[in-house]
């Protein structure tokens, strides 16, 4: 056994101290927004909520999940997610399987061409312009095909294909009389689960946290996703909440106390939207990490 010196062990201290630091870091605000969501909004305002919840309230949540454009937000979000991920798949794998293969001649310029795309884009105004030719304004394939398939993610596939599938492999396969598309399809598509997942996983996130395209493209309310409806929820709330202040000094004496309470309430609401939209992803995380810290060391080490 290797004995550990004094610098050794000085190190180890100082990497568990800075670990321990930034888990803090990472812990203290999920914390926070948990338990803002459903803690008393004058206890956060005034700083008495600093961790763990005060004087518990679920008021947050009541109004915005009594919304039924919340559900409508979900049903699309998860729509576009599922049709989404599953048309990244089927495009991207067979074009970085092929790109990983020896034979295929003129992937170098084909190579070229996806690396241009990584360093020069037509912008957002041009890239309008071909959704509307295209006829996808105002339905669900203004959000899902345009960035279907980036160019980091052909490089990274790309990556673990050549690393993870042996040339032997495919040439035995093709000495028994299999097909490019049968080994495609039998051969490496099985031995390719942790470049699928994390593939899948890095689209999906995208995909579910997607709102900007659809405050572009999108002008039917019934086609919104979870995120843009959420903002639309925020923003109503707060400019209720500020127009709940106009009635002036003249005004009766409940209207005053009536707007402290609609700002109180906006400021749950904002943490209760946090929570609503980031808690699926929260809860599948954990159990796809692994994958997660293989598709980070795809391409970091070569033989």
């Amino acid at each position: 056994m290797k004995k550990f010196g004094l610098s050794d062990k000085a190190f180890d201290i100082i990497n568990k101290i800075l670990v321990a630091i930034i888990t803090i870091v990472i812990l203290y605000p999920l914390i926070f927004v948990v338990s803002a969501s459903i803690s008393d909004p004058s206890a956060v305002s005034t700083g008495r909520m600093w961790l763990w919840p005060v004087d518990i309230t679920f008021d947050g949540f009541k109004l915005v999940l009594e919304n039924d454009a919340i559900w409508l937000g979900y049903r699309n979000t998860i729509f576009y997610t599922i049709v989404g991920t599953t048309l990244h798949l089927l495009v991207l794998l067979p074009c970085a399987y092929a790109l990983s293969r020896k034979e295929l001649k003129g992937k170098v310029l084909i190579m070229w061409f996806i690396l241009f795309t990584m360093l020069f884009n037509g912008g957002m105004i041009p890239t309008y312009l071909v959704v509307k030719g295209l006829g996808m304004l105002d339905t669900m394939w203004a959000i899902v095909i345009p960035g279907l398939v980036g160019a980091w993610s052909v490089l990274v596939a790309r990556a673990f294909f050549q690393q993870s599938i042996p040339d032997q492999l495919v040439e035995a396969s093709k000495i028994d009389g299999a097909s490019d598309f049968k080994i495609f399809i039998r051969v490496v598509l099985p031995l390719s689960m942790p470049i699928i997942a994390v593939m899948a996983l890095f689209h999906a996130v995208g995909l579910w946290n997607q709102y900007f395209s659809a405050l572009i493209y999108l002008s039917d309310e019934n086609l919104y996703p979870l995120q843009l409806i959420l903002r639309e929820i925020l923003i109503v709330n707060e400019a209720s909440a500020s127009a709940g202040g106009g009635g002036g000094a003249g005004g009766p004496a409940g209207s005053a106390g009536s707007f402290v309470e609609q700002v109180k309430l906006a400021a749950q609401v904002k943490y209760a939207v946090i929570i609503i939209s980031t808690l699926p992803l929260l809860i599948i995380y954990p159990f796809l990490q692994r994958f997660f810290v293989k598709g980070v060391l795809i391409g970091s080490v070569k033989e």
